[in-house]
């Protein structure tokens, strides 16, 4: 049967995830905050019309915030993750066949509803998406993914179709290529784009056109595949496993300048343990170790950055192991005399956990320390993260990521549950 694909996309996830819990937010501009309230990283339609742009330094944009009384929050990752699960859930039982694309964006497959109505379907799917999760969601229908990409564009962008638009429904398929700019479609970056402008290849209708071996040889093979896409022929499937993962970060501007390598350690304790927890929750182990510094380059005085990897004695995913290894890296690299903004901590080598081999010179009972991270994730999944920690991480961390505008974790902490008062 031929290939049918849904994208349903939240519409300014951040944003709508803010005004799910504090329904006085609705109708007003809203900006959410990078780290350490830097940079604009998601913007309510509201704030996109005050001509409010995404990444733009807060400081720059304070006038404007105040004039127009924009609500702004610091980025509240545990409720977007949490909700975001909570949509994928929703999505589930609309189709055997879901592609977890983003955060906030998923594929569904609709082959084999050829004979149904699909907007009406795609209509269902929204309304229930906003009954359950209180998300406004468009849903973009078409023959592969690309075009389905394109659909969800004009759901989203033409209020007369009701957040659904099914473009294999619609007559005038050239109309709507052609009021896309080739840079906004799926695939296509800045480069890419620049060279499509300089032969004159400005909309997807133009993209849809060009000759096959003109884009392979410029685009390779992804690039055709991409111009198929734009005509109807599928070429890209739904991931329903995703690949597994090459490396794992954790990198992290801290809330203030340090400069002592007593607090570098500290900084690199935590990120170690964050990205060793993640390395688990992926039943993975490092073979390789990376961390890494840097100065605030936009300050005046002394720069400096540095970064050294290492390959680790064994292959693990134990924290304890990887904490040592870093802050040895850590004390390698550090200099004095030079104020730090950030540093990460960077796993690669990964391979399956299920998979390691044992050293014949291993020294450490294997078996205890795995039952010691399982315990230790335990309570830390049960009771919050870093309710168990190494003291090489320490305790009152006065560097860490400043959130002055963050709202509560409505979803994940009983504490934080909102009070509904008659």
């Amino acid at each position: 049967m031929p290939p049918i694909f849904a994208l349903v996309d939240c519409n300014n996830f951040y944003a709508s995830c803010e005004r799910v819990f504090n329904p006085k937010l609705h109708g007003q501009p809203i900006v959410v905050l990078s780290n350490n309230d830097g940079c604009v990283v998601a913007r309510s339609n509201e704030a996109k019309a005050l001509g409010i742009g995404m990444g733009v330094p807060e400081f720059q944009i304070r006038p404007v915030l105040r004039a127009h009384q924009v609500q702004v929050f610091s980025s509240n990752y545990t409720l977007y993750g949490d909700m975001s699960q909570r949509v994928m859930e929703t999505l589930d039982p609309f189709s055997p066949e879901l592609e977890i694309y983003s955060i906030d964006e998923a594929f569904l497959s609709l082959s084999g509803f050829s004979s149904w109505n699909l907007t009406e379907h795609g209509q269902v799917i929204r309304a229930t998406v906003k009954r359950w999760t209180g998300l406004p969601v468009s849903v973009g229908i078409a023959e592969t993914k690309t075009l389905a990409k394109i659909a969800n564009r004009v759901a989203k962008r033409t209020p007369d179709t009701g957040g659904v638009f099914d473009l294999l429904a619609c007559s005038d398929r050239e109309a709507v290529l052609s009021r896309v700019a080739v840079e906004e479609v799926w695939g296509i970056g800045r480069n890419h784009a620049r060279v499509l402008n300089q032969h004159g290849i400005t909309t997807a209708l133009q993209l849809r056109e060009v000759d096959d071996q003109w884009i392979r040889k410029r685009m390779g093979v992804v690039g055709l595949r991409l111009v198929l896409e734009l005509r109807g022929i599928s070429c890209l499937d739904l991931e329903q496993c995703p690949a597994p993962k090459q490396s794992l970060t954790c990198s992290r501007a801290f809330g203030k300048l340090m400069s002592t390598l007593a607090e570098m350690e500290e900084a690199v304790s935590v990120y170690t343990s964050r990205v060793a927890e993640k390395l688990r929750r992926e039943r993975l182990a490092a073979t390789v170790l990376t961390v890494c510094l840097t100065t605030n380059e936009f300050k005046d005085g002394p720069q400096y950055s540095n970064t050294l990897t290492r390959t680790l004695p064994t292959v693990t995913d134990n924290t304890a192991d990887l904490i040592g290894s870093a802050i040895q890296s850590i004390q390698a690299i550090y200099r004095g005399g030079y104020h730090y903004k950030k540093a990460g901590v960077m796993l690669t080598g990964l391979v399956p956990a299920s998979q390691i081999q044992a050293d014949l010179f291993d020294e450490h009972n294997r078996r205890k320390s795995n039952r010691l991270m399982s315990a230790l994730d335990a309570v830390n999944d049960r009771w919050g993260a870093g309710t168990l920690h190494y003291a090489s991480s320490g305790f009152t961390r006065s560097w860490k990521t400043q959130f002055h505008h963050r709202s509560p974790a409505y979803t994940t902490d009983w504490n934080s549950l909102p009070i509904v008062t008659a």
